[in-house]
């Protein structure tokens, strides 16, 4: 990046992170937790939880772009509520399993449905609807597989509709969320 008297000027280190988070489940806590995003200014740009094998917990997979010093005040942030059990960074663990599902419904020239069958099985999407003039698919996967297939399928035709689930995570190998707090 330039700056208008030709100084080159260091952009933010803002990476992507994914944070795990372990929660009590009961009502409120994604209130609370989204309101201290909201709170500070920071942007989440996927989020997705569930309950958990344990009635009692829900697993809260947050994915934010920030540079290590953001990263770590959201941790501290999180940290502090009660409701909150466990908090891991799972980018900075290394290792990790990323998925996300989505539905996209595309609208098409006719002529076109066939090349835009084989994409899709190039990618593993699977045709979930068709009408003569749309067709919707589902695919899951990490996000640049994802984006690639997006990429694709509208160089010849155009999305009418689109549902993104939000990013699920885990680490790899035996840790994990419920590890970490087990041995604390």
């Amino acid at each position: 990046m330039t700056s208008t008297n030709g100084a080159t000027l260091s952009a933010p280190s803002a990476t992507k992170h994914v944070l795990g988070v372990l929660v009590e489940n009961h009502h409120g806590v994604l209130s609370r937790i989204a309101g201290l995003f909201a709170a500070r200014g920071f942007n989440i740009d996927s989020l997705t939880v569930s309950a958990t094998e344990d009635s009692s917990m829900s697993r809260m997979t947050v994915t934010l772009c920030g540079d290590t010093a953001v990263i770590d005040q959201i941790r501290k942030q999180l940290d502090k509520l009660a409701e909150v059990v466990t908090v891991e960074d799972l980018t900075e663990q290394g290792a990790h399993i990323e998925r996300e599902l989505v539905l996209v419904k595309i609208a098409y020239p006719r002529e076109k449905r066939t090349d835009l069958l084989e994409i899709a099985a190039t990618f593993k999407a699977r045709s979930v609807d068709m009408t003569p003039e749309t067709i919707a698919f589902e695919i899951s996967g990490n996000q640049e597989k994802i984006d690639n297939f997006l990429t694709m399928i509208t160089q010849d035709a155009r999305i009418v509709e689109i549902a993104r689930s939000g990013v699920v995570a885990l680490v790899r190998g035996p840790g994990g969320l419920r590890k970490s707090f087990y041995e604390d």
